[in-house]
């Protein structure tokens, strides 16, 4: 795929940027992040030293150093400059949460939905290396296509799910019988012993606090003790999710879906969903690898947030799957 650029502008005409479409993502400087997100440059540096210190994300997949001529004192100098990706970018906006930065990342979803469903971040040459595999992945972007067409999902949860299919050993054949309708929930563990109270993940919650600003963290309601006590529920003396997986997937999406919190929902949703994994000792596989991908993970509870009710058992579904002992 050849680099291309593509011109955006803010709706009120102020902010106007050379957007590097390369690699599958958008790449940008620090500077011209300060321009989009209507900031100056020591903030944005700020965030980025943040993200990076938190672990969010690794500076050595998202940044890279392009060489650009600069003016200085009448003469063309040329400066290695750092940009970073769309990761990156995406990431900064949300802890400004400016105007400027809403308004980039509604013409991010446009525009490079556009770019991901046409094809431009499928990876051709492994395509060809990988013949006998040609059907089944032009099925599971087509599923992709139209998951991204019908929620209007943003860029990075395509690109997330596209990281699925490619990483997990079985995830063509679960995207087909995603497709057709006959995914179950099956190759589960024995029934959980751990037990997760309120307390416990409240604590969690707690910890993350530090890390966020904001009314993060603040329960408005009884929505997120629900969600915990909900996937102990039983039936005719029964649980209703017996397994450990089970009570996982129902847990990240009850919390993700009671809206318990004024803000972070999503992400304390996603922490006691690891948890509660690690726990029954789900989170790890016995090599040590994670068994759950970090981006799977926020692929998973981004499109559990935009799913509707009626999608439920299907959502839960796909998450078992992915956690079970067969991945």
């Amino acid at each position: 795929m050849s680099d291309k650029i593509v011109i955006y502008q803010s709706a009120d005409g102020e902010a106007f940027l050379d957007v590097r479409l390369e690699q599958e993502t958008v790449w940008l400087s620090q500077k011209q992040m300060a321009e989009l997100l209507d900031k100056d440059t020591d903030t944005i540096g700020l965030h980025i030293r943040n993200i990076y210190k938190e672990g969010e994300l690794e500076p050595g997949t998202t940044t890279e150093e392009s060489s650009v001529v600069q003016n200085e004192g009448g003469r063309k100098v040329r400066r290695k400059l750092k940009i970073y990706n769309l990761d990156v970018i995406i990431s900064v906006g949300y802890r400004v949460k400016s105007r400027s930065g809403t308004q980039f990342r509604q013409w991010a979803t446009r525009v490079l939905r556009e770019h991901l469903v046409q094809g431009y971040t499928i990876n051709q040459q492994r395509l060809e290396e990988q013949t006998q595999k040609l059907a089944e992945m032009q099925q599971a972007v087509g599923l992709l296509s139209r998951t991204l067409e019908q929620r209007q999902l943003v860029n990075d949860l395509g690109r997330d799910l596209l990281k699925v299919i490619t990483d997990y050993s079985y995830a063509l054949n679960l995207l087909d019988r995603y497709d057709h309708g006959t995914l179950n929930i099956e190759k589960t563990s024995e029934p959980a012993k751990f037990v997760l109270d309120y307390e416990s993940a409240n604590k969690i919650v707690q910890s993350m606090k530090g890390n966020f600003e904001g009314l993060f963290g603040i329960e408005k309601d009884q929505g997120f003790k629900s969600a915990i006590g909900t996937i102990y529920q039983t039936f005719d003396g029964k649980e209703l999710y017996p397994s450990a997986e089970e009570k996982a997937a129902n847990l990240l999406y009850f919390i993700v879906k009671n809206h318990a919190f004024s803000d972070g929902n999503k992400r304390i949703a996603a922490a006691i969903f690891i948890y509660f994994l690690n726990s029954h000792n789900i989170l790890y596989r016995a090599d040590g690898s994670k068994r759950l991908a970090d981006n799977a993970l926020v692929a998973l509870t981004l499109l559990t947030a935009e799913s509707k009710p009626k999608e439920r058992d299907t959502i839960v579904k796909v998450i078992v799957n992915l956690i079970n002992r067969c991945n």
